[in-house]
């Protein structure tokens, strides 16, 4: 081994030094949330699942925004905050949806269709995104966080389906997104705009205590 490849192997950072990098223990954060909402959706427990996803996106924005404010992080520190990124938002955007689609599906073969679309159009979408970027200020195609953010609305109405009628809601709903996923459509980067910040926090207060409800009466 050559003095300058020793010398690189000497500066290079350990794996674990990045967790004591703020954005990154809120990536973090986030997925531990989209852990939870998996588990939950597997459990059956669906109120607490939405209370899951909605708080990874939150910890998904918040680990955005303190990172373009915080000074003192390298070129290799953003480098590495963004591929972290990317891998912890194929699992909440792509894989916990899925998952909850084949849960509330009660895992019948036909809903693997749909899981699949749903992940496959996260993975494209992270792709391009991971390619091209922002097109001037906004995205090609919708968001992934915004699937999420629809989700967990749409589940609100859930109680006005019977017969289990509700599970082909939450298959059209989450193959629609999907699609826009992929779409040509522009859309704005919420979380660049303060307002839109604020909006969040409400929004995500307000969907705990609905759904927290739910959860307590039913213990």
């Amino acid at each position: 081994m050559s003095k300058e490849n020793s010398t690189y192997r000497q500066k290079q950072p350990t794996i674990l030094s990045y967790i004591n990098d703020i954005p990154n223990l809120l990536s973090l954060s986030g997925l531990a949330c989209t852990v939870l909402a998996i588990y939950f959706s597997i459990t059956g427990l669906y109120a607490a699942a939405m209370i899951g996803m909605v708080w990874a996106v939150a910890f998904d924005w918040a680990d955005g925004l303190v990172a373009r404010r915080l000074k003192g992080r390298t070129a290799t520190d953003a480098k590495f905050g963004g591929q972290l990124d990317v891998v912890i938002d194929i699992v909440s955007y792509g894989v916990t949806p899925a998952i909850l689609l084949l849960s509330y599906g009660n895992f019948e073969p036909i809903y693997l269709i749909g899981a699949f679309i749903m992940l496959a159009a996260a993975g494209i979408r992270l792709s391009y995104f991971s390619t091209y970027g922002l097109t001037g200020d906004k995205y090609t195609g919708l968001a992934l966080d915004v699937n999420s953010l629809v989700l967990v609305f749409v589940f609100l109405f859930e109680g006005l389906f019977a017969n289990g009628s509700f599970v082909i809601v939450l298959y059209i709903s989450g193959v629609t997104l999907a699609i826009l996923n992929v779409s040509e459509i522009k859309t704005p980067k919420l979380s660049g705009n303060p307002r839109n910040v604020w909006i969040l926090v409400a929004y995500t207060l307000g969907i705990t205590a609905i759904y927290g409800l739910q959860v307590i009466k039913l213990f």
